[in-house]
């Protein structure tokens, strides 16, 4: 069973968002754990937001836009953008040293070739391994004396989870773009806008062209298939519902999402039975070697479980965490391993 990281700041995330606007994840790198029910920010889940809105698509009116032609070679500066909180950033030059929060963005900076003018990065970017070299700044609560004497150009930020310290750096000057991608499309545009703020739309384009054929490649593949009924757990006992980018992409990997709540939640097993869905997918975790995931052992464990459809044909699958909920290039994979299991006969 393949293993790969998982991150704590999906637990943080979960509770703030689900407290405060009652949320993910986009989503890292650490041991995921179940959520607790703590208090904090609306929306500190990379996964992914609560922020009110989606602005991604309204307010980077900069953004790459698929034309027919060629991408600009180069930006043209000033650059004017605005973010997913409203806010206008005018850039006079490509930024020459970035701090990213969240390691979807961390991931973006990378695919376009834009990693070496990062010089900070958050505690849970783990991919690729040049993240390593990075000096780390904190997880949600990042350190803010640390960032700031970095004396960075930017800052990446998701509007959702880091609001806090948004606020905070924005206090002392400092230049955050924030965003809050609830749809693949919006994940597929903010890397666009990141591109031309870099003055990497060149290699931002290439990214999100790839991002455009793995989506192609599946609807093609699935559309006139038979949607499966879809029970997706990322962390022990929490799925996701409407709204939400994960909740979009099981669609598009052709299935129907049996969540009936909307954003980030804590599951009613007994409502689980009663969809009665046919396919199971739960997100990989860390474990020591012997040792069972977390989320399959709580999904075995629980009573009455055994009548559903899923677990009497054993289409349980486990998925690779970070691709999956982090907002970022690599959702292209994540998009096509949930299809592969969906509809193994039809997306190779």
């Amino acid at each position: 069973m393949k293993r790969n990281y998982t991150f704590s700041w999906v637990k943080t995330g979960l509770v703030v968002m689900l407290t405060a606007m009652i949320l993910v994840l986009a989503a890292c790198g650490a041991k995921l754990e179940q959520p607790a029910n703590n208090s904090g920010n609306a929306g500190n889940q990379q996964t992914q937001a609560g922020a009110s809105g989606n602005k991604e698509t309204d307010n980077a009116e900069k953004a790459d836009e698929p034309s027919g032609e060629p991408a600009a070679a180069s930006t043209a500066y000033p650059l004017s953008i605005k973010d997913a909180t409203d806010t206008e950033l005018v850039f006079e030059a490509a930024p020459q040293k970035v701090v990213t929060l969240l390691p979807s963005e961390t991931e973006i900076m990378y695919a376009i070739d834009a990693g070496a003018e990062l010089v900070g990065v958050d505690d849970f970017s783990n991919y690729p391994e040049d993240t390593a070299t990075k000096t780390k700044v904190g997880g949600m609560e990042a350190n803010i004396e640390a960032i700031v004497g970095m004396k960075p150009d930017l800052v990446l930020a998701s509007s959702s989870m880091n609001k806090p310290v948004i606020d905070k750096l924005r206090e002392l000057n400092v230049k955050v773009y924030a965003s809050d991608p609830k749809t693949y499309d919006a994940v597929v545009e903010k890397i666009g806008t990141i591109g031309q703020i870099m003055d990497k739309a060149a290699k931002a384009a290439e990214v999100q062209e790839h991002m455009k054929d793995a989506k192609k490649q599946v609807e093609d593949a699935v559309k006139d298939a038979a949607r499966p009924k879809v029970y997706l757990e990322f962390s022990p006992g929490w799925t996701v519902g409407k709204g939400e980018f994960l909740d979009e992409l099981i669609t598009i990997a052709g299935g129907t999402n049996i969540a009936e709540e909307t954003s980030w939640y804590e599951i009613d097993p007994e409502q689980v039975i009663k969809q009665n869905p046919d396919v199971i997918i739960y997100a990989s975790m860390t474990v020591a070697e012997g040792e069972t995931n977390p989320i399959l052992d709580a999904i075995q464990k629980r009573p009455g479980w055994d009548t559903i459809q899923a677990m009497k044909d054993k289409k349980l699958f486990e998925v690779d965490q970070d691709p999956l909920v982090r907002v970022g290039p690599r959702l292209a994979e994540g998009l096509l391993e949930v299809a592969k299991k969906l509809h193994p006969e039809l997306v190779k």
